[in-house]
């Protein structure tokens, strides 16, 4: 979740954040929601991690 989608999507494509990203080589934006309400937003990312990757 981020309130700064460009910025995010640089930090990711130049390795900037330690983590799953970087972990796993991950560079390109497939899809993003938008919310107007930040706990929106945070329990959408909620239901999504708990999906199945496959």
């Amino acid at each position: 979740m981020t309130n700064d989608l460009e910025r995010k999507m640089f930090e990711h494509k130049h390795k900037l954040v330690e983590g799953f990203t970087e972990k796993y080589g991950l560079d390109k934006l497939i899809y993003f929601e938008q919310f107007q309400y930040v706990n929106d937003a945070i329990k959408r990312e909620k239901q999504l991690k708990n999906w199945n990757r496959q």
